[in-house]
C-alpha cells in the first residue's frame, strides 16, 4: 500500500507586539488501497495457469487546523466532517487542597456540596423511612428449619398425593 503525505507549516511574527505563532500539521494523505468487492480470479486447470487482479482505489484524507476533516475516494467526491473541539492540555478534574493550609487559606466549598452537606446534617445521618431489622423480619414469612434434606421431599410428596386423592 503506497502512501503520500503533504504537511503544512505556518508561522507569523509581530515584532511590535512581541508575538509569534507557529503551527505545523499533516494536511493531505493519499493512499492506495485494494478496492473492496473489485477483484478477478481465474484458474485454468488444464494449462496450470492462474490469473488474479485486484482493483485499487486512492483514499484521500485532508485535515485542517480548524478541526475540519475531509475524507473520501479520489474522483468520487469528499465527505466533510467537523471534528469536536479538544484542548491540547487536559483540565484537571480535581485539585487537592494545599496540605497544611489553614482554614482561611483554603478555597470555599462549592454551593452544591454545601447544600448536600446541610441536608445530611439536618437528617442526622439517618434515612427518613428507616426501619429496624426486627420490624422487617416480622413482615417476612417464618423460617422452617429442615433437619434432613430427605424429610422435606417426603412431606411434600405425601401432601401432594393426599390432595390428588381429595380431587
Amino acid at each position: 500500500m503506497a502512501t503520500s503525505e503533504l504537511s503544512c507549516q505556518l508561522s507569523e511574527e509581530n515584532c511590535e507586539r512581541r508575538e509569534a505563532f507557529w503551527a505545523e500539521w499533516k494536511d493531505l494523505t493519499l493512499s492506495t488501497r485494494p478496492e473492496e468487492g473489485c477483484s478477478l480470479h481465474e484458474e485454468d486447470a488444464q494449462r496450470h495457469e492462474t490469473y488474479h487482479r485486484q482493483g485499487q482505489c486512492q483514499a484521500l484524507v485532508q485535515r485542517s487546523p480548524w478541526l475540519v476533516m475531509r475524507m473520501g475516494i479520489l474522483g468520487r467526491g469528499l465527505q466533510e466532517y467537523q471534528l469536536p473541539y479538544q484542548r491540547v492540555l487536559p483540565l484537571p478534574i480535581f485539585t487537592p487542597a494545599k496540605v497544611g493550609a489553614t482554614k482561611e487559606e483554603r478555597e470555599e466549598t462549592p454551593i452544591q456540596l454545601q447544600e448536600l452537606l446541610a441536608l445530611e446534617t439536618a437528617l442526622g445521618g439517618q434515612c427518613v423511612d428507616r426501619q429496624d431489622v426486627a420490624e422487617i423480619t416480622k413482615q417476612l414469612p417464618p423460617v422452617v428449619p429442615v433437619s434432613k434434606p430427605g424429610t422435606l421431599r417426603r412431606s411434600l410428596s405425601r401432601s401432594m398425593s393426599q390432595e390428588a386423592q381429595r380431587g
